[in-house]
């Protein structure tokens, strides 16, 4: 027992000494943990301490896009058009903890080293100056009354400003100097930027003594820089510049839209057509910096995590060597018939050219006559080609034919008698010829080449399922005016011609009952109800002798990446394809019958457009002399405010093709309001056909010149199928 009770003993000490052994590894152990936790402490505080309280001091990281220039836009042959031009400018980039009180302080020293203009300046700007310049005499337009609602809280800070600025007389506005206003305008500008995003102060017109004296002085313009920016230039000068667009500030108004897309408030965009329409693809990818700051806003670190790449170039369909010479063409004939004092009416003149087979524009030219303080200009009007409308007299008369074929009214060769055309309740109505030639049967051959009216209105009453009887009324309801403007819509008339271009007018059509009436079904199926625009005719023509394909008009021919070296043209990205957006339900047989009848109509014996004859080429076509009713600009001045009624006046319009066997041109000359319709043929003149001719010739001339240099075009050919057509493939 004895025994028992040692070896217990024993065992019970042996369990003391191990568990004390294990206590003691265990404290070892967190002694070794506390040495490398207290040495590890010692490390971040004395050795990495400051980088961790910079750490720690970093407030913010910021992702500024910066502005890069946009792509550049060439015409068809290679040459720039529209490029970007390397400019001084000065910028300002604020913090997060700029005040107002700094920016003030900034913009009246600059205000002292460079001119800015002031006209950007609201009314809004110059109250809020002048309640910042005179805060007691602000403060005193407030009643007790007002005050003590403010201060309780019924009355907001905006209501509170709000009463301030109503209150403000324009002899106090009055107060503020022209150098104050100079110094709101810079004030302004350095608003507008985000933090750290540089803001463009003045980049037009930096004069070489301003960029060296704000240089000079940075080290006291917190913020100022001067810096290299882009600005648009054209080596065309104002050839076709209407068009092309323009570049500036993000419109107040769409802001939010921009802001939606990754934009920056301080951002220029395409504001108008071409640079609008494009504004995606020349607008480019912005270079992005990370810049992060510490607590007082002062940046400590910037890192480049996308770089900027220039804007995609667009090569245009344009000839631009073709544009200018055709605007010359233009501008002088108005400038010629502006002489008359008898054509005081006629302010416009336009003038497009266009592949028949591709769409591709190749010049589209508009000249505006212009009273202005210094006298009569001749101003671009290029945009008006696709945005105003005119009634086009004869020159449709092609559609009402073939629109005769698809409704089963006539076939190709169909004869019609031509007569004085009597509705009761309608003024006769009979063709320019009829007094000499009284009435006859003709074929729409000779329709189009005489241009009979009686031929066209036989089509528009079977059309409309009437029954004539001279004098006696005719039924007709206004599904006859939607039957043939559908018909029209074919062709492009009265339609969206498709052009890649923003504002197209569609023309106007009126759907008052008591305008729809026989004698004006009349008037549109020959072209004197409804208007169009030059775009819709040349549009017209071109669907007429190209198969039947109405194809959309085209400005852009490619987009290119940006080139190596800047200069010339890079990379293809797109090629724009001929877009046909209808066929016309003719045949072809049809439609070759009514391109013969605009042979005639130019070339034979008693051709309306005989002085396209003898050219060097031949040319098919159609004139057309519309008799209106004068609405335009001098409408409400002249006569609507002298309760005088509007005159009647005359537009002059033609389309036309060439070569006549193989069309690889097609154009259309529309001159509104050229000279009165008093019955005097004293001013009377074929200004159509003269602007017609002449474009013609210089398109030719221009084709035998690279022809013999070894540069002319390859035709390019449209095919397409049904099936796409109807799709508008």
């Amino acid at each position: 027992m004895k025994k028992n009770q040692s070896r217990t003993k024993n065992a019970k000490k042996i369990k003391k000494n191990f568990l004390a052994a294990r206590m003691n590894i265990l404290f070892f152990a967190v002694f070794l943990l506390f040495s490398a936790l207290i040495l590890r402490l010692g490390v971040l505080q004395i050795v990495n301490g400051e980088d961790f309280t910079r750490q720690l001091e970093r407030t913010e990281e910021v992702v500024v896009n910066a502005s890069v220039p946009r792509g550049k836009i060439f015409d068809r042959n290679g040459n720039v058009i529209v490029d970007n031009r390397p400019v001084n400018a000065i910028t300002y980039t604020k913090t997060q903890q700029t005040s107002q009180e700094e920016m003030m302080e900034v913009a009246t020293k600059l205000a002292d080293m460079i001119e800015l203009d002031t006209k950007g300046v609201q009314d809004r700007d110059i109250q809020d100056f002048w309640i910042r310049e005179n805060k007691d005499r602000a403060e005193e337009k407030i009643t007790d009354e007002e005050r003590a609602l403010y201060d309780e809280g019924d009355l907001s800070q905006n209501d509170y400003d709000k009463l301030i600025r109503d209150r403000l007389t324009e002899e106090e506005l009055a107060e503020i100097t022209d150098q104050q206003m100079e110094i709101l305008a810079i004030y302004r500008q350095m608003q507008t930027g985000y933090n750290l995003s540089p803001q463009i102060i003045k980049n037009e017109g930096v004069t070489d003594e301003e960029f060296a004296t704000v240089s000079e002085h940075l080290g006291s313009l917190p913020g100022v820089n001067s810096t290299v920016d882009w600005q648009r230039e054209y080596p065309y000068g104002d050839v076709l510049r209407s068009v092309l667009g323009s570049v500036r500030s993000i419109p107040e108004d769409q802001i939010e839209y921009y802001l939606a897309r990754d934009y920056a408030r301080n951002d220029r965009v395409g504001t108008s057509y071409l640079e609008l329409e494009y504004e995606e693809v020349l607008q480019g990818q912005k270079s992005k910096v990370r810049t992060i700051t510490d607590k007082a806003g002062n940046v400590i670190d910037s890192q480049l995590i996308q770089q900027g790449e220039r804007g995609k170039d667009l090569v245009l369909s344009i000839d631009i060597e073709l544009q200018q010479a055709l605007e010359q063409v233009v501008e002088d004939e108005l400038r010629r018939l502006k002489q008359d004092p008898g054509r005081n009416l006629m302010d416009r003149l336009f003038l497009v050219m266009m592949d028949p087979n591709t769409g591709e524009l190749l010049a589209m030219a508009g000249k505006q006559y212009v009273e202005t303080d210094e006298g009569p200009e001749i101003q671009d009007y290029n945009i008006g080609t696709f945005t105003s409308a005119y009634e086009a007299g004869s020159s449709i008369k092609g559609a009402t034919v073939l629109s005769g074929y698809q409704d089963n009214i006539i076939q190709p060769g169909s004869y019609l008698y031509d007569e004085v055309i009597r509705i009761r309740g309608t003024e006769p109505k009979a063709s320019w010829y009829y007094s000499s030639e009284g009435n006859i049967s003709i074929s729409d051959l000779y329709a189009l080449e005489r241009s009979s009216n009686g031929y066209m209105f036989k089509i528009a009453i079977n059309m409309a399922g009437a029954t004539y009887v001279a004098n006696e009324p005719i039924d007709i309801g206004a599904n006859a005016f939607t039957k043939m403007r559908n018909y029209f819509g074919q062709f492009g008339l009265g339609s969206e011609t498709g052009i890649d271009l923003p504002g197209e007018s569609v023309g106007y059509q009126t759907n008052n009952p008591l305008d729809l009436t026989p004698g004006k079904l009349l008037d549109l199926s020959i072209g004197q109800f409804d208007t169009y625009t030059p775009m819709q005719m040349v549009q017209y023509v071109s669907t007429v002798i190209n198969g039947g394909n109405r194809v959309a008009p085209t400005i852009v021919k490619e987009i290119r990446e940006p080139s190596s070296d800047n200069d010339t043209l890079g990379p293809l990205v797109k090629a724009m394809k001929p877009r046909v957006l209808n066929k016309l339900n003719n045949s072809q047989a049809e439609l070759d019958h009514v391109k013969q009848g605009f042979y005639r109509s130019f070339n034979g014996p008693q051709g309306t457009g005989r002085d396209f004859v003898g050219n060097g080429y031949v040319a098919g076509g159609k004139t057309g002399t519309a008799e209106v009713v004068y609405f335009g600009p001098k409408y409400e001045d002249l006569y609507r405010s002298r309760d005088l009624p509007p005159p009647e006046t005359t537009n002059s319009t033609i389309v036309g093709f060439a070569p006549f066997d193989k069309p690889e041109v097609a154009f259309s000359v529309l001159a509104p309001w050229v000279y009165p319709n008093d019955g005097s043929t004293a001013l009377r003149e074929d200004v159509n056909e003269n602007v017609g001719t002449a474009a013609l010739e210089v398109y030719f001339d221009m084709r035998e010149q690279r022809m013999n240099e070894g540069g002319a075009d390859e035709d390019q050919q449209v095919e397409v199928t049904a099936e796409q057509a109807e799709e508008g493939q």
